[in-house]
């Protein structure tokens, strides 16, 4: 059986800033298939290659594969969809599967608008696709597929899911195959060497209420350190990976994990340095090893500050202040780490006078970087529910992080695109001058220069938060948002929506469902594996000083 993966041709001016990222999904899941005995796989990376329609079109034509597979994030369900559709038209007689988060919750929607998706992979995908493609190699898969937990497709003009597939456990049954990937193409600007991003741990146990991915995953799990590290040694053996990305939400929740794993790394010498996202509360909880970390190859390090308010710090349920932010920057600055913040910018209550604080913010802290995010309203999020109608634009495409979504009640959207990039200018021109030449650290000088680099080529092509959207006009600066406005709505027509079409809102508990019409009738419901909180993995003990009493209630997630 012939198996194409597709990564469709989507960009959007954010983290590809720093490089081509390698799409992990594609060495787990194709790894899990040739595990289990299906050798012809082939990847098209039509993103990193920039493969146009048409090309790509042909490529699927020559190759008359059996099965195509997609990913897609929000941002990118369009092109997906789109992607499959050419695919269809190329190869009738193929099956044509969709997974990632954004089908995962909004399959219905998405079933909806692509009726020619045959299977919609809910969930972590590598146990839920072997068992699906088994069952379309026996040619029994209509038969079969009621009792395949974890997907979604139309059938009757009803849109059935299936219940919950279990959490992969122990991750140690995963089995990658990296080499499904060019490697030539994945290269990291700052140091010049190829990147990878693979997973140290699946889960977090924080619930931050604009984020959604502890919904997807369901559960905390993480590898063992050696296993973990075996797999990063045939990065750098066997592919010559010179840096990394933990994909982890949260890598260092378990600190004991993390020590070990840092050991591990220090005892194989293997020469690679790395990257993690994590949180302020774990920096403080982990002053005295820094240093550890540091030998170990971690050299940046992306904080989840977010907010410059505590106001909005309590908001986004981040369980931090302000003043436990600088903190954990100035700890990793001292230890030779690369501190980067986050800003969350757009929402409902942004003034002028907020973008500005988050730029003298940026100042006081005096982080290694700075980004400034736009708010993005996950359609499975809890804070896209509490902003209910007000999230009026519905153009997924857009929903990237450099594009404000959310109308503020005092400003336009693009003013507040137009304040986001004046703090960038300011932000990056004063390190630039005054800072990065001047670090003493000959690695982490070498770093940030290459960081700068990354930064001025992508800010020069226009491609850094999509610039080539913003126009002059004699002394006047004009932003084009580019939304599609037929997926803009008033707030009356996405209450009444709301109302008549409860079949589009986000299965964010795996509930699935017996059926739901294809007109929008809504069928009796099925319990699935249940919500986030009822299959919690977490190990307090194991975690030996996680920030776990400070959380409150807070519960488990990926």
């Amino acid at each position: 059986m012939r198996i194409m993966m597709i990564q469709p041709n989507y960009h959007a001016g954010g983290a590809e800033i720093a490089g081509n990222w390698p799409p992990s999904w594609v060495p787990y899941l194709g790894g899990a298939l040739k595990q289990a005995g299906y050798d012809n796989v082939r990847f098209i990376d039509a993103m990193t290659n920039d493969i146009p329609d048409d090309v790509l079109r042909g490529i699927i034509e020559k190759n008359q594969p059996d099965v195509v597979m997609c990913t897609a994030i929000t941002p990118m369900i369009f092109k997906a969809q789109n992607t499959l559709k050419i695919a269809r038209e190329v190869v009738p007689h193929a099956k044509m599967i969709l997974g990632g988060i954004h089908p995962t919750f909004m399959y219905t929607q998405v079933l909806n608008e692509a009726p020619w998706i045959d299977y919609i992979v809910r969930g972590e995908g590598e146990e839920i696709i072997v068992n699906l493609m088994r069952s379309i190699e026996r040619e029994t898969e209509i038969q079969d597929r009621h009792e395949i937990k974890g997907i979604a497709f139309i059938e009757n003009e009803q849109v059935i899911a299936t219940p919950a597939h279990p959490p992969i456990r122990p991750l140690e049954n995963l089995t990658p195959d990296w080499s499904l990937l060019e490697w030539e193409k994945y290269i990291y600007i700052p140091m010049n060497v190829r990147v990878a991003v693979p997973n140290f741990a699946r889960g977090c146990p924080f619930t931050c209420r604009f984020c959604s991915q502890w919904k997807f995953w369901r559960g905390y799990r993480s590898r063992s350190p050696k296993s973990f590290v075996d797999e990063v040694e045939r990065l750098v053996k066997d592919h010559r990976v010179g840096f990394m990305i933990l994909a982890d939400e949260e890598p260092t929740i378990n600190k004991k994990k993390f020590v070990a794993l840092c050991n591990e790394l220090i005892d194989r010498n293997l020469g690679i340095y790395w990257g993690i996202n994590t949180r302020v509360t774990d920096i403080l909880r982990d002053e005295d090893l820094l240093p550890l970390y540091r030998r170990a190859g971690l050299v940046h390090v992306s904080l989840g500050t977010e907010a410059a308010t505590q106001m909005n710090l309590n908001r986004f349920r981040k369980e931090t202040t302000i003043e436990q932010n600088k903190h954990a920057i100035d700890k990793l600055k001292e230890n030779g780490i690369v501190a980067e913040a986050q800003f969350i910018m757009g929402l409902e209550n942004e003034t002028p006078e907020t973008i500005e604080e988050t730029y003298q913010l940026s100042q006081h802290w005096n982080p290694d970087m700075a980004n400034w995010n736009m708010y993005t309203p996950w359609p499975f999020a809890e804070l896209f529910e509490e902003l209910g109608d007000r999230v009026e634009v519905r153009d997924y495409s857009k929903y990237n992080f450099v594009t404000p979504i959310m109308k503020p009640d005092a400003m336009e959207r693009e003013d507040v695109l137009k304040g986001v990039l004046r703090n960038y200018g300011r932000f990056y021109m004063r390190k630039s001058f005054t800072d990065y030449p001047f670090i003493k650290d000959p690695f982490k000088r070498s770093y940030m220069m290459g960081c700068l680099k990354a930064f001025a080529q992508t800010t020069l092509s226009k491609r850094f938060y999509d610039l080539g959207r913003v126009k002059r006009k004699g002394l006047h600066t004009e932003v084009d948002l580019g939304f599609d406005e037929a997926r803009v709505f008033t707030r009356e027509q996405i209450a009444e929506m709301k109302t008549q079409r409860p079949d589009l809102q986000a299965d964010i508990n795996f509930v699935g469902t017996r059926g739901k019409a294809a007109n929008g009738d809504s069928m009796a419901d099925v319990s699935a594996c249940g919500a986030p909180r009822d299959v919690a993995e977490y190990d307090e003990a194991e975690a030996n000083g996680s920030p776990q009493e400070s959380m409150g209630a807070a519960a488990m997630k990926i």
